[in-house]
Protein backbone atom coordinates (compact mmCIF):
# COMPACT_ATOMS: atom_id res chain seq x y z
CA UNK A 1 0.00 0.00 0.00
CA UNK A 2 0.96 3.64 -0.54
CA UNK A 3 2.33 5.78 1.66
CA UNK A 4 0.09 8.58 2.31
CA UNK A 5 0.35 12.04 3.46
CA UNK A 6 -1.39 13.95 5.69
CA UNK A 7 -2.54 17.94 4.44
CA UNK A 8 -5.48 20.42 5.91
CA UNK A 9 -7.65 22.53 4.04
CA UNK A 10 -9.39 25.64 5.54
CA UNK A 11 -12.39 27.33 4.66
CA UNK A 12 -14.39 30.23 6.14
CA UNK A 13 -17.85 29.57 7.03
CA UNK A 14 -20.58 31.96 7.79
CA UNK A 15 -22.62 30.11 10.46
CA UNK A 16 -22.43 29.53 14.33
CA UNK A 17 -20.00 26.51 15.53
CA UNK A 18 -23.17 25.00 17.00
CA UNK A 19 -25.21 24.76 13.81
CA UNK A 20 -22.12 23.59 11.46
CA UNK A 21 -20.52 21.01 14.13
CA UNK A 22 -24.50 19.83 13.16
CA UNK A 23 -23.56 18.89 10.21
CA UNK A 24 -20.33 17.18 10.57
CA UNK A 25 -21.53 15.01 13.64
CA UNK A 26 -25.06 13.60 12.55
CA UNK A 27 -25.64 11.07 10.01
CA UNK A 28 -28.48 13.41 9.33
CA UNK A 29 -26.23 16.65 8.61
CA UNK A 30 -23.47 14.42 6.89
CA UNK A 31 -26.18 13.12 4.34
CA UNK A 32 -26.74 16.71 3.18
CA UNK A 33 -24.02 17.02 1.85
CA UNK A 34 -21.26 14.91 2.45
CA UNK A 35 -23.02 11.33 1.29
CA UNK A 36 -26.14 10.91 0.04
CA UNK A 37 -27.06 8.64 3.00
CA UNK A 38 -25.66 8.33 6.06
CA UNK A 39 -26.51 5.42 8.67
CA UNK A 40 -24.81 4.98 12.18
CA UNK A 41 -24.98 2.42 15.12
CA UNK A 42 -23.04 3.69 18.11
CA UNK A 43 -19.68 4.58 16.48
CA UNK A 44 -19.82 3.14 13.37
CA UNK A 45 -21.10 5.18 10.10
CA UNK A 46 -22.08 3.79 7.07
CA UNK A 47 -21.82 6.44 4.10
CA UNK A 48 -23.72 5.41 0.96
CA UNK A 49 -23.15 7.12 -2.52
CA UNK A 50 -25.10 5.94 -5.58
CA UNK A 51 -24.03 2.48 -5.67
CA UNK A 52 -20.96 2.43 -3.23
CA UNK A 53 -20.73 1.68 0.30
CA UNK A 54 -17.95 2.97 2.99
CA UNK A 55 -17.62 2.71 6.84
CA UNK A 56 -16.39 4.95 8.94
CA UNK A 57 -15.87 4.77 12.60
CA UNK A 58 -16.12 7.48 14.95
CA UNK A 59 -12.58 8.07 16.74
CA UNK A 60 -13.23 10.84 18.99
CA UNK A 61 -15.67 13.75 18.46
CA UNK A 62 -15.90 17.24 21.06
CA UNK A 63 -19.01 19.16 20.80
CA UNK A 64 -19.22 22.40 18.47
CA UNK A 65 -15.19 21.66 17.54
CA UNK A 66 -14.12 18.92 16.15
CA UNK A 67 -15.06 15.22 14.85
CA UNK A 68 -12.36 12.66 13.55
CA UNK A 69 -13.55 9.55 11.71
CA UNK A 70 -11.85 6.35 10.50
CA UNK A 71 -12.62 4.58 7.32
CA UNK A 72 -12.51 1.06 7.82
CA UNK A 73 -9.73 0.54 5.00
CA UNK A 74 -7.31 2.60 7.26
CA UNK A 75 -8.05 0.27 10.68
CA UNK A 76 -5.11 -0.36 12.13
CA UNK A 77 -3.48 2.74 10.81
CA UNK A 78 -3.21 6.47 11.68
CA UNK A 79 -4.95 7.59 8.99
CA UNK A 80 -8.30 9.48 9.72
CA UNK A 81 -10.30 12.98 8.25
CA UNK A 82 -11.28 15.10 10.77
CA UNK A 83 -13.48 18.25 10.23
CA UNK A 84 -12.30 21.23 13.35
CA UNK A 85 -13.99 24.37 13.92
CA UNK A 86 -11.98 27.17 14.40
CA UNK A 87 -13.52 30.32 15.69
CA UNK A 88 -11.17 33.53 15.86
CA UNK A 89 -11.07 35.00 19.62
CA UNK A 90 -11.00 38.58 18.25
CA UNK A 91 -13.44 38.55 14.95
CA UNK A 92 -15.23 35.31 15.75
CA UNK A 93 -15.26 34.03 12.23
CA UNK A 94 -15.75 30.74 11.87
CA UNK A 95 -12.98 28.81 9.87
CA UNK A 96 -13.90 25.04 9.34
CA UNK A 97 -10.48 22.71 8.90
CA UNK A 98 -10.50 19.92 6.94
CA UNK A 99 -7.68 17.12 7.75
CA UNK A 100 -7.28 14.53 5.23
CA UNK A 101 -4.44 11.63 4.27
CA UNK A 102 -4.20 10.62 1.09
CA UNK A 103 -1.25 9.47 -1.59
CA UNK A 104 0.66 11.93 -3.37
CA UNK A 105 -0.69 11.18 -7.11
CA UNK A 106 -4.22 11.92 -5.31
CA UNK A 107 -3.54 14.63 -3.63
CA UNK A 108 -5.12 17.00 -6.31
CA UNK A 109 -8.39 14.98 -6.89
CA UNK A 110 -8.73 14.92 -2.78
CA UNK A 111 -8.40 18.27 -2.61
CA UNK A 112 -10.66 19.06 -5.12
CA UNK A 113 -13.43 16.76 -4.04
CA UNK A 114 -13.05 18.25 -0.11
CA UNK A 115 -13.92 21.95 -1.78
CA UNK A 116 -16.67 20.69 -4.02
CA UNK A 117 -18.78 18.97 -1.24
CA UNK A 118 -17.50 22.08 1.56
CA UNK A 119 -19.00 24.45 -1.35
CA UNK A 120 -22.63 22.39 -1.04
CA UNK A 121 -22.17 22.28 3.16
CA UNK A 122 -21.90 26.33 2.46
CA UNK A 123 -24.71 26.51 0.00
CA UNK A 124 -26.85 24.49 2.62
CA UNK A 125 -25.92 26.48 5.74
CA UNK A 126 -26.49 29.69 3.27
CA UNK A 127 -23.20 30.48 3.93
CA UNK A 128 -21.10 32.35 0.73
Amino acid sequence: MSEKSKYSIEFTIQSSPQLLFQYLSTPSGLSEWFADNVNSRGEEFTFIWDDSEETAKLLSKKANEKVRFQWDDDEGEDYYFEFFIQVDDITKDVSLIVTDFTTEDEMEESRMLWDNAIADLKQILGST
